[in-house]
Formats: structure tokens, sequence, C-alpha cells
């Protein structure tokens, strides 16, 4: 047998050299925790061909849906790091895939002909069939990149289906474009042009859960309004939830009312504070704190509870403090926390959590001010009058996208940097934990219009989404590429890539993402993307400000040729656009 490494992974914009991790991932996660997660996703590949083959016969089961995408889900970056939690997830999926069989057998169904069909293996084997289950498992590296780039895709579309799904709201359209894909890169005889098709309907899946998660969160807590968010601390006892999952910081706001302690939110949950349904709690009090990777060092000064709702959680420092004090819930696990489980109705007692924190000392405050966010695409439509007027008088040039995740590496400080050097006619648009970058900077206003627009969470991205088709119809435009909107996005985890496949199944080109590219775009696949949607990288804040924003106008953007039909009044509804 050739030698192979230790473990590897190259999931995340981190990856060792950017090319993989081979005996220790960036993230923390070690061979072993590596060799069971590539067991549970192949034990996930036979479970979905399964339950497609099922659908085809219309019994496929629900059960088993819910399974995949928590499988997914635990898999991504900084989302689990115990063994023992991970044993559970592939005994699990084992003992549904052998369920589906029997099911399948029962009804006289065509077996998929699949070797992650009939594989049966303990969760202590996982180490011993890696060479099997593994991303290396795929030869050819170019077929290797498009399934990995399906698979990670599948797993940012887990996430917003889980989150969905715990406010009640399911699509079994989104669990036939995961299933479908999960057995599709199991094929060893998939052609290249069938895996670049198979992309892109993962890219179109993660559109309808986006659009699935948006319509959960605001049927369920009201559309986010515009909100400034205290960055002090109070003088009580608090919990720091973090994560992505209204329903627990719901629950969680539930159990402390009149309990003596105050609820912050931290990196991804800041959005929480935007809701309407959150804002009756007088104990909810601001947000603490940074992006996910600062919590080593914030976790020490915040002196109370924490709770983990979803990715990311860090392992800590050898001597910290606080490791005893975080609990995690959901698809979350790390050796040395407490563990939260939902009971048969789904409801989750917070008790424990509560008790110990009514027992901590007040967070100790590490700054002060508001921060304004709330701005999803219910708000910005609203303001789209004062907008369009603010383009047409040559006040807003262009619309700058810079969602996506912050990460730990010092190339992140080139979004700082852009940020601060754009032109004063900019403004950014902005979703998920990149916003850390930029959030708190003087920006300023344009006549009223903050320069820093933040929808919200990362799955809010659908925002941004759904202001460009806004923008698209009210400047009578035909081409969503022919907008003043660009797009400077940066990457961290596999919720980031399914924003980047539903842009891309969108039509969206031009987008720069960074601060590298992903490791599994090979030359190849690299190539086939720039021709396509001609994507890129960064590389200086000057060169990319240039190409993107480019000089300023000549002259006033007011100023309009009747003659021509691409005038700007014409492009903002203001004329009568050919009619």
């Amino acid at each position: 047998m050739e030698n192979r490494p230790e473990m590897f992974c190259y999931q995340c914009q981190e990856t060792l050299r950017g090319n993989g991790c081979i005996k220790i991932g960036v993230c923390g996660k070690h061979s072993e925790i590596s060799a069971r997660m590539d067991l549970l996703l192949y034990a996930v590949r036979g479970v979905s061909a399964l339950n497609r083959a099922l659908r085809e016969k219309n019994l496929s089961s629900r059960e088993a849906s819910r399974e995949i995408i928590d499988a997914l889900f635990t898999t991504i970056t900084n989302a689990n790091f115990d063994n023992a939690s991970l044993d559970d997830f592939i005994r699990r999926a084992f003992n549904e895939k052998k369920r589906l069989l029997e099911i399948a057998r029962g009804n006289s169904i065509d077996i998929p002909a699949l070797p992650q069909i009939e594989f049966i293996a303990t969760p202590d084997e996982a180490e011993k069939y890696e060479h099997i289950t593994g991303v290396l498992s795929e030869p050819d590296e170019n077929k290797r990149g498009l399934k990995q780039l399906a698979i990670y895709g599948c797993k940012g579309m887990a996430a917003y289906a889980r989150h969905a799904a715990n406010l009640g709201y399911e699509d079994e359209g989104v669990y036939a474009v995961i299933e479908n894909a999960m057995a599709e890169t199991a094929r060893s005889d998939i052609e290249m042009d069938e895996l670049f098709k198979l992309v892109m309907k993962v890219g179109a899946g993660g559109v309808a859960v986006m659009d699935l998660l948006d319509r959960a969160n605001t049927g369920t807590y009201g559309d986010p309004e515009i909100t400034k968010v205290d960055i002090g601390v109070r003088n009580r006892p608090g919990i720091l939830i973090s994560g992505h999952d209204l329903k627990d910081l719901e629950e969680l706001l539930e159990q402390t009312k009149d309990k003596g302690v105050d609820v912050y939110t931290h990196s991804e949950m800041l959005p929480g504070q935007y809701y309407p349904a959150f804002k009756k709690y007088p104990h909810f009090a601001g947000n603490y704190g940074n992006a996910w990777w600062k919590q080593i060092d914030e976790f020490e000064t915040f002196n109370g509870v924490f709770l983990f709702t979803s990715n990311c959680i860090v392992p800590p420092r050898k001597n910290c403090t606080y490791l005893d004090r975080v609990y995690t819930t959901g698809v979350v696990a790390m050796p040395g926390t407490h563990h939260i489980e939902a009971d048969s109705k789904g409801r989750k007692d917070f008790s424990q959590l509560i008790e110990r924190a009514q027992k901590c000392q007040p967070p100790t405050e590490i700054e002060h001010g508001e921060i304004i966010g709330g701005f999803a695409h219910q708000q910005v439509i609203k303001l789209a009058p004062k907008i369009i007027d603010l383009i047409r008088r040559g006040k807003i040039r262009k619309f700058v996208v810079m969602a996506g995740c912050d990460g730990r590496f010092p190339s992140r400080a080139y979004y700082t940097q852009f940020a601060e050097a754009l032109p004063e006619d900019c403004v950014i648009l902005t979703a998920g934990c990149a916003k850390y970058r930029y959030n708190k900077l003087p920006l300023g206003d344009i006549d009223g219009v903050p320069r820093v627009l933040d929808a919200g969470q990362c799955n809010d991205s659908y925002s941004l989404v759904k202001i460009a088709l806004a923008l698209k119809d009210a400047l009578c435009v035909e081409n969503i590429n022919d907008l003043p909107i660009v797009y400077n996005i940066a990457w961290y985890e596999q919720k980031a890539v399914i924003v980047l496949l539903a842009l891309l199944s969108l039509g969206v080109k031009n987008i720069h993402t960074g601060p590298t590219l992903p490791a599994f775009f090979t030359p190849d696949i690299l190539k086939v993307l720039q021709e396509n949607f001609k994507i890129g990288t960064i590389s200086t804040v000057e060169e990319d400000i240039a190409n993107l924003i480019g000089e300023s106008p000549e002259k006033d953007a007011s100023s309009c040729s009747e003659s021509d039909g691409s005038s700007l009044s014409c492009q903002l509804g203001l004329d009568s656009c050919g009619d």
C-alpha cells in the first residue's frame, strides 16, 4: 500500500500551506477525529443513495434526511472535536443505512451499485479504513476537487437546513439536492462534466435553503430591524451565546427571565439583536467581542458562561480558565465541555447553565460604544427610493459585497485596509463574521445611509441576493452583472462555499474570493470557473480597488444623454425606460 499521510483535510481556507492538513488540522482536529469524520461521510453517502432510491418510489425517510444533515453539519470546520460524539453519529448513520436497506429490499427497489451501501465498520476502525473513506481515496485530483466542492457545499446547505428545521421549516427539495449530491460523489465512474453540473445543482440548492431559512427566521421572529447594538457590558453575570441557531437563543432568553443574569451575543449570533421578537427581553444585553477566532482571549475576560449552538468553537489554550464553563448543544462537541441535548419534543433545558452563570462575576469591559445592523433585504428595499436617488445624484457609485467569514491569518488585515481605502461614494453590503474586520470603523454614511449595511449571519447573504435582484428591477437592467455591485468575498469554511456556489448558480460573475482560493480548486477546475464566471482572488488593496471600483466619475452622474438608451435616469426607472 502506498504511503499516505496520517490525515488529509483541505476543507477550510487555513489549511496547511494552502495544500492540506496531513498530521493535525490547523483548526486543531487530530487525525483520529479526521478519520471519524471521513468514515461518517462515507456512511452518509450510502444513506443518501438509499434514500434517493426510496424517494423515487415516494418512500423516502424524513428521519434519514435529518440524520444526513446533522452528520454533514457536525463535520463542518470548528463544530465537533469529540471522539465520543462522532462515534455516536457514526453508529447512527450505519443503523440508518441498515434500516433503509431493509425497506428498499422489502419493496423490491433496486439497490444502488455503490460500495458505500454494503460497507460496515465501527468507529474504532475509522483510521484502518481511511484509505477507502478519506478524501485521497479519489485518485484523480480534478474529480477529487469537484467531489469535495459538492460535499462542502452540502455541508453548508445542511447547516442552514438544520437551523430551519429547528423552527419547523423543512423542504423535501432541499433534502433531495443534498442526498443526490452525496450519492453522486460516491460514484467512481462519474465524469468531469457531470461533476460540474452537480456542483451547479448544489448551488441552486443553496439558494433554496437560504430562502427556506430566511422564511423560517422572519416567519418566527419578524423581519430584522435597523438596530444599534451596545458593545459594552452591564453589571450582572452574563451568558455569552455563540453560533447561529435562533431557536436556541429564544429558549435561552425565555429560561433566563428574572434570573439575575444577562445574555450577550457573540460572533455570528450578533444578528439575533436585530429581530423584533427578541427585543422584549430586558436582560438581552449587547454583543461581546468580535469574530470567532478571538474567543480564546475574549472568553477569559467575559467571566461568565458560554453556549455554542453551532460552529465556530475553538480548542482553547492549555492554561485557559473558562473551558469548564463552556456548554455545547446540537451538533457541537468539545472534550472538557458540557453538552445539552434536546428532549423528545426538541426542547432544551438550560437550567444547569443558568445556575452556573448566576455564580459568576460580571463581564470585564473590553470596548464600548455601538454598532449598527439589521439591513436585511426587507429594510434595504424600504430604503430603495432614497438609495436610488443617491445613485442618481452620484452620491453612491458602487455597492461592494464583502460578505463571508473571518479568520486568524494576518492576511485578513487586507479586508480592513480595503474597507478603509474604499472611495467615500461606495457602500459595503455584508453578512457573516467577515463584518468584524470593518463594522467598528468610522466609515460614516452617505446622506444618512451607513456605508456598512450589515444584513446578518452568513446565511443572510440571501438578503444580499434579494437586494441585488430588487435593484436589478428598479434600475431596469437585464443582467445582474450590469448592476453597480462588485463582489469581494472572504471565505473560511463550508457555509461560505455554499454562498459562493449559490451566487454562481444565479449567474453572478467577477467574484473575488480570498484571502486565498480554496485548495480544492485545482488549476483545471479554476480554469473552468474563470472561463465561465471570471472568478478570481485578491491581490493588493490598491489594485483591487482600481479593478473593482475604477476611477472616480469624470462627469456628474445625474447628467445623461436622452439619445442614449443606457442613460442612468433610464436605468433607474426615472425616465420611460424606452416605453
